[in-house]
């Protein structure tokens, strides 16, 4: 295990880098056991997070060291434990480690093989000396910003390359905004007959690129991995559907509500309330299906958003005349 990475090291596997000394908890323990447990066997001196595995030695949350000692002694771990633990996968880079840490902000995460079984932990102390003693400084911000200047070496490249590699995604936004004006050209009659359509198309545009940035986030921290998991992809769609149908049915209530207190027009306030549902669970649906697919051909990240909120806006509008004009006249 190497003891401090530096640039020359990014595109490592960060399974090459882990760090032995972490500990685990069971969820079915109680926190007073869990704490007995430890007493009776050595721990490293930088143990932040305490891991829960299941009785296969899966990961299945995290329980920051404050929470378990700050917890009744017969709660169990199960019922204290972060579910939504971010892990990293031990075939993912060094270079993809850095952003976890950038974006996540967090001291140390779990490095799992396609079981979730942990085979380590990476420390942000690893990333380089000047942030060792992070413990006896005011703030974080420092270690992250140093982070990302070995993401930055790690992702220098001339601008004219970088130009060619981003440009052609950013087309994907101005078809799509192409795309979207004509057709609200297509139905200029109808918003010429219901002036209050066209007074919400912001607010419905926004929610469902809002939700599909969300989504697409979750899916491309899920697709770290050589090979994608197909059994994940599908659980990964069908929870989107169940989050994106409150998500869509609560914000299309709020809307609409407004829309009817405001114009006193109660079928198109409901058209407007369904249009957002509709939409929010076809952008969350997008923000898993395309970059999954991106992921069978390319590195999704640079398409990936562009690719989404183009084609969400345009299932968006879509949606939005189509019910408008099936429900109004």
């Amino acid at each position: 295990m190497s003891k401090v990475i530096g640039p020359e090291n990014l595109d490592d596997p960060v399974g090459d880098h882990v760090s032995p000394e972490f500990a685990t908890l069971r969820g079915d323990d109680a926190v007073g056991e869990a704490l007995a447990h430890l007493r009776s066997r050595p721990l490293a001196q930088k143990i932040v997070y305490f891991y829960v595995v299941d009785a296969d030695d899966r990961l299945v949350g995290v329980v920051p060291t404050r929470r378990l000692l700050m917890s009744e002694p017969d709660r169990k771990v199960s019922a204290i434990m972060v579910d939504a633990v971010i892990s990293i996968p031990a075939s993912a880079s060094v270079l993809t480690a850095c952003e976890f840490f950038i974006l996540h902000r967090l001291l140390a995460f779990p490095v799992v093989d396609d079981d979730r079984r942990i085979v380590g932990v990476v420390d942000v102390n690893l990333f380089t000396g000047e942030i060792i003693g992070l413990a006896e400084r005011r703030s974080a911000d420092s270690a992250f910003q140093t982070i990302g200047v070995h993401v930055a070496l790690g992702r220098k490249a001339p601008s004219w390359v970088s130009f060619k590699d981003r440009f052609p995604w950013l087309l994907c936004n101005i078809t799509g905004g192409i795309a979207c004006a004509l057709m609200a050209g297509v139905y200029q009659h109808l918003l010429e007959q219901i002036i209050v359509l066209a007074l919400f198309i912001p607010v419905v545009l926004a929610l469902a690129e809002s939700v599909s940035i969300q989504s697409m986030t979750l899916t491309l921290q899920a697709l770290q991995q050589e090979r994608i998991n197909w059994r994940l992809v599908r659980l990964s769609l069908r929870q989107e559907f169940l989050t994106a149908s409150l998500l869509g049915a609560a914000s299309g209530l709020i809307v609409a509500s407004a829309a009817l207190v405001w114009k006193q027009q109660r079928m198109v306030a409901l058209s407007v309330g369904t249009s957002i549902l509709l939409a929010i669970v076809i952008a969350c649906l997008l923000g898993v299906i395309l970059p999954t697919l991106l992921r069978l051909f390319r590195d999704p990240k640079i398409a990936a958003g562009p690719l989404v909120l183009a084609t969400a806006d345009i299932l968006t509008l879509l949606s939005y005349f189509g019910i408008a004009r099936w429900m109004l006249t």
